[in-house]
């Protein structure tokens, strides 16, 4: 069994996953839809795609089994319900929506259709998420009662380029995106090895000083002068968990944008940009080279003509021991990677999930978790870090109903 699938935004991630999406033993036809459409176009001609489509409506319309969503992160949460409505899988970039109403409707819209929805996390298969799970799951820590969660990315590493190439000529008024709107990649790397979800969040905003134009309140289209944020969270077994989103800071990222520590009774796990430890109450273990990566394709390859130099570490780096490639399609060997090995296993567990009906890892329950705290956070640091409630949606069913694709399923 196979299914076709609509690459919804030819950016610079859709490239990168339409390849490993044309690979793929699951994946019979792919397509194409941009608001600019010789972008559409000419991804569809270097990726070998079925076709393209003149909108976004026209490809729901169409006979497309599922989509791939890689539009501006402010825009997914509506392009989401929207497809789920029309009888669509769909796989959609980070971060899941950006307000709670808005996750509310796509986890009422998978309730209802049934059908696949799973969020592109990278941190769910970083290395140092990936041994820290493991570690969890024998036990090894102990009782997990403290940790971090830092996606710590300077705007002058490839920021300015990457908001100026999807933005426009208005870029500046999107770059404000709160930092704490886009909390995956932190909070989906401690909760993706630990498990649970956060109940209360008190948070601290740092506003900008750069005066550049950018995190300028008067410019933003968010409303937005925090740069930097920190939240402290309270989780739902009496730990606790601290996420920093930095977007001004001398750190580098292009070598590890994500880390973690996570403190347990019996033994912890630190990491920094080149350093990673095991410790328990009498020996400290490097373990650097277990989560160490290779890269997979050239920094200079043209597929990443559009991506800003600093950057492209993020779009070629490949698996690193602790990941099991085993279990991947043999179709993947030898092709581009990105984001510390998390490519390959994104886009595979999003076809097994489509194909067999499967829950994926992150589902929308689980992507609620990952994404509705910073939400809440950046209400806190509004609020001069009020102490405000976290929601949460629940676990994830044990099954959906299977959906049947068709018009009826419109």
């Amino acid at each position: 069994m196979t299914k076709s699938i609509g690459i919804v935004g030819a950016g610079q991630f859709a490239g990168v996953f339409a390849k490993l999406f044309a690979a793929h033993p699951g994946i019979s036809d792919i397509y194409f839809t941009d608001l600019i459409k010789e972008r559409a176009e000419e991804q569809a001609s270097t990726y070998g795609a079925t076709g393209t489509f003149e909108s976004f409506e026209a490809m729901l319309e169409s006979d497309v089994d599922a989509v791939a969503i890689f539009t501006q992160r402010w825009t997914h949460g509506p392009l989401v319900v929207q497809a789920l409505r029309a009888g669509k899988h769909v796989y959609s970039a980070v971060p899941m929506a950006i307000s709670e109403a808005e996750i509310a409707e796509i986890i009422e819209a998978v309730r209802e259709t049934g059908l696949t929805y799973m969020m592109g996390e990278t941190s769910y298969y970083n290395p140092a998420t990936v041994f820290a799970r493991k570690k969890q799951a024998e036990g090894a820590f102990g009782r997990i009662f403290y940790a971090e969660g830092d996606y710590v990315h300077d705007m002058d590493l490839g920021f300015y380029d990457a908001y100026e190439y999807s933005g426009g000529e208005n870029w500046k008024s999107t770059a404000s995106y709160p930092p704490m709107l886009y909390p995956t990649h932190s909070v989906g790397g401690v909760l993706g090895a630990t498990g649970g979800h956060a109940v209360s969040v008190s948070c601290i905003g740092v506003r900008d000083q750069r005066q550049d134009g950018v995190f300028d309140r008067d410019v933003s289209m968010f409303d937005n002068d925090f740069s930097n944020a920190t939240a402290l969270f309270e989780l739902n077994d009496g730990g606790a968990m601290r996420i920093n989103e930095m977007r001004r800071v001398g750190y580098p990222s292009h070598i590890r944008e994500s880390r973690f520590r996570y403190f347990g009774t019996e033994a912890s796990m630190e990491q920094l940009a080149l350093v990673s430890v095991w410790q328990d109450k009498e020996t400290v273990t490097d373990i650097s080279g277990d989560l160490e990566t290779q890269a997979t394709m050239d920094m200079d390859d043209p597929m990443l003509a559009n991506v800003a130099p600093a950057l492209r570490d993020a779009f070629v780096s490949g698996m690193a021991s602790v990941h099991d490639a085993d279990r991947l399609p043999a179709e993947f060997r030898g092709l581009p990677n990105g984001h510390e090995g998390s490519h390959h296993f994104l886009a595979d567990d999003f076809v097994t999930a489509i194909n067999t009906g499967s829950l994926p890892p992150i589902n929308a329950w689980e992507a609620a978790r990952y994404t509705l705290p910073g939400i809440i956070a950046h209400q806190s640091a509004l609020s001069g870090g009020e102490r405000l409630p976290v929601p949460d949606f629940g676990d994830a069913p044990a099954e959906l109903p299977i959906a049947e694709l068709s018009k009826s399923a419109k």
